[in-house]
């Protein structure tokens, strides 16, 4: 068991500090656009390079870690390119120049967290122990760095943003050397292979219903620091806002070995959407930042319960030959045409109604997205 734990530790300790670099871009990059100068549509826009590049390069790079079996190396080429692009996009003033440096530099970041979730899950399996319990430290890494890089920034200033994503990126490229690999006994895949994947219905309906929630998490990811500074907010309450929610989404996946197994993971798909339906309402309606801090608890039971719940659910629905590429086209679609969507629309709505308006309409989405999934849950011809 101790072999073990050590074994992990590595891949524990590349989840922290890749997520920890993330939250810095996740929480804080739209307030450094807005620094620079750019509107809110103009954030979103560069917001959704991001999802638009992820829609290829994930599937993309995870095509080559299936192909070549391995998601190490795959992992240490992407973490450089993160580096090295990351120097240059936040230095950037001109919008133009912003989005061709932001597509470069998403290239490479984008997949880092789904294969680094593929190689957990895989792990886990392998191990035979919790994916819930690996994954918890990328939850870790997210709500520390969240707290910390806040305060930091409230001292610094927000122009100085690159600093700290630096050095936690470095801190992941230092421990991607000490990874285990995969080890899959299979022939390594073709791309005619990947008619497979597609022509899995199950997969491809269940992708296209979890857009509906999906998309108002994204949003919120992308605006919510906004929308608590709209209220009167500083970075050192949107870095404790990040803390809160991440902080629960990390005792969310502590324990997914208590409470996962005893119902089917549409199941606790269904309750998170509900959970999620509730929880952009009630933040359409309030106007004091320390509540929306308050109700950040909320992140753990509405992301963490979902994500975890839809990640083992479609493990289930693709081959093992094609785990990494199945499980990259399905952040693709969480994070990246999601993100896409919520970027763009939520600037805009932002700019012309504002953000209480924004949530309305995300609570909307989610209330139709659990009815749509309670419906494929129900329905056994949906999957047939």
């Amino acid at each position: 068991m101790r072999n073990t734990e050590q074994s992990l530790v590595p891949l524990k300790m590349l989840l922290f500090s890749f997520h920890g670099a993330n939250t810095i871009v996740i929480s804080f990059l739209p307030l450094l656009l807005q620094y620079r100068g750019l509107t809110g549509s103009e954030i979103g826009w560069v917001l959704a390079v991001g999802p638009t590049v992820s829609i290829f390069s994930q599937p993309f790079w995870g095509y080559m870690s299936d192909k070549y079996q391995t998601v190490k190396r795959i992992l240490m080429i992407c973490l450089i390119g993160l580096l090295i692009s990351s120097v240059f996009f936040f230095q950037m003033t001109i919008l133009p120049l912003l989005l061709m440096m932001a597509g470069i530099y998403y290239f490479f970041t984008a997949p880092i967290g789904a294969l680094a979730d593929s190689l957990a899950q895989r792990r886990a399996d392998a191990l035979a122990i919790s994916f819930g319990s690996i994954r918890t430290w990328g939850s870790i890494g997210f709500a520390v760095s969240s707290l910390v890089v806040g305060q930091v920034l409230d001292i610094i200033g927000i122009q100085y943003l690159l600093v700290p994503y630096l050095i936690m990126g470095l801190l992941a490229l230092m421990v991607c050397f000490r990874l285990a690999d995969v080890n899959v006994d299979v022939d390594p895949i073709q791309f005619s292979d990947l008619k497979k994947l597609f022509r899995n219905r199950p997969y491809i309906i269940f992708l296209v219903l979890i857009l509906f929630m999906t998309i108002t998490h994204r949003t919120n990811d992308s605006y919510i620091g906004l929308f608590i500074e709209q209220l009167g907010g500083n970075e050192s309450i949107i870095g404790v806002a990040w803390f809160i929610g991440v902080a629960s989404e990390a005792i969310v996946f502590a324990f997914a070995h208590l409470w996962f197994r005893k119902f089917h993971p549409l199941f606790f798909i269904i309750v998170a959407g509900i959970l999620f339906t509730i929880r952009w309402f009630l933040y359409a309606f309030i106007n004091e930042p320390f509540i929306i801090v308050g109700l950040q608890v909320f992140h753990g039971l509405t992301f963490g319960v979902f994500y975890l719940s839809a990640f083992q659910y479609i493990t289930r629905l693709i081959p093992k030959s094609l785990q990494s590429t199945g499980h990259l086209v399905f952040m693709s679609v969480f994070f990246g045409l999601s993100g896409i969507v919520g970027s763009l629309g939520g600037g805009t709505i932002i700019d012309l109604f504002g953000a209480n308006t924004l949530y309305l309409y995300m609570g909307i989405m989610a209330l139709v997205g659990t009815i749509l999934l309670l419906c494929y849950h129900l329905l056994p011809f949906w999957k047939n």
